[in-house]
Formats: C-alpha cells, structure tokens, sequence
C-alpha cells in the first residue's frame, strides 16, 4: 500500500529564474511546461517543490510557505549559504532571496526565495518545542529571546523581533548577564539583516 504524499505548489514571478535559483540549492527539474501556464516540477532528495507563474506577484508582499522535513539542517545550511554567496556575493540575510542564520544546536532555519517564499527546513528529530530547549524562560530577557527567535525564524519578521530585543533590553535587571549577551548579540545579527549596519563579510 502506497503512502500519501503532499506536494507543495508555489507561485513565482518568472519560472525560468526560480528554477536557476533552486537549482544553485540541489533541486533539479523533473517536468516543465511553458503553455499554456508557466509551471515546472523540481525535486533534491526526497523534497518536492513544483512552481507556477503568477502575473502581479509581489514578492514583498507574499506568505506563501511550506515546511520541509530533513535528516540534518546545520550542514545543509552551511552549503546553501555557500552557494547563494557564490551567486550574489553577499550573505543573503535582508533583501530577496534571504536565509535565517544558523546557531549551533539550532534544529530549523527558513529560506526565502526571490518570489518571496518562505521554506522552512526543520530537522526530523527536532525535540518538543520548536526547536527550543524545552524550558520555560522567566525573566524578561529570556522571554525576550523565545519570542524574538520565534519571531524570526518562523515568521521570517526580523523588524518586529528586533522591537522586542529593544524593549527588553531598556529594562534594568531584566534578565541574567549570559541572557544579555545572547541578546545583544542576536540584536546585533538582526542589524545586519535589517539594513542598520553593513554586513561585516560584504566589507
């Protein structure tokens, strides 16, 4: 008996250009048809992503996204960032097409591509919690860090966690000194992602 499968059906602005993208990250075209609408089917490994053309797509406006569920995330991000500054010269974390960045022991990242849509790659055996390390924080700044990461990573709006970086970090006493760094330091990676400040390894 053959199990169900669920393919993911993504709107793009122009199919000849998604596809040379998807294909700097490992995903080669299975079918293609140009008439009469614009549609392509692509696969790397066992993920599957087919596209459409959609006149009037924003990309800065769209929420389209799907999750994919992988054995291992810590590499395979590594090598799409990789491809993607070797094809656009920069660290891809503002802008379009863009990538999360990755913290040791982090178990998903989000991948948004020039169409504006967002991949989410999660491990498999992420634990309970959404990658978070099960425990419920109680300061401030702790509470501050869960909701801006979630905010982040899976939200993909890096102004809205920023905001909450900020609020928690004008409170004395808000949390403790390691909780702190954590969150300058996060802070400082969304200023980078935001256009505050120029990205160090574009210098």
């Amino acid at each position: 008996m053959r199990s169900d499968t669920s393919i993911p059906l993504l709107p793009c602005v122009e199919l000849a250009s998604t596809l040379e993208f998807y294909a700097l990250l490992g995903f080669e075209v299975t079918y293609q048809q140009r008439s009469p609408n614009p549609y392509a089917a692509t696969q790397r490994g066992g993920a599957q992503l087919h596209f459409f053309g959609l006149k009037g797509l924003d990309p800065l406006k769209a929420f389209s996204s799907c999750l994919i569920i992988v054995d291992e995330v810590e590499a395979l991000h590594a090598s799409f960032l990789a491809a993607l500054k070797k094809a656009y010269g920069r660290t891809p974390v503002r802008g379009l097409p863009r990538m999360t960045r990755m913290r040791k022991g982090q178990t998903r990242f989000t991948l948004t591509d020039p169409s504006g849509n967002a991949l989410m790659f999660i491990r498999r055996d992420e634990p309970d919690g959404y990658g978070d390390d099960g425990k419920t924080p109680t300061s401030i700044l702790g509470k501050a860090l869960k909701t801006a990461r979630r905010l982040r990573d899976f939200k993909g709006d890096d102004a809205a966690a920023a905001k909450v970086l900020d609020a928690a970090l004008k409170k004395p006493d808000a949390g403790t000194e390691q909780e702190r760094e954590q969150a300058l330091a996060d802070r400082a990676e969304l200023a980078v992602a935001l256009g505050e400040v120029p990205d160090p390894a574009s210098l």
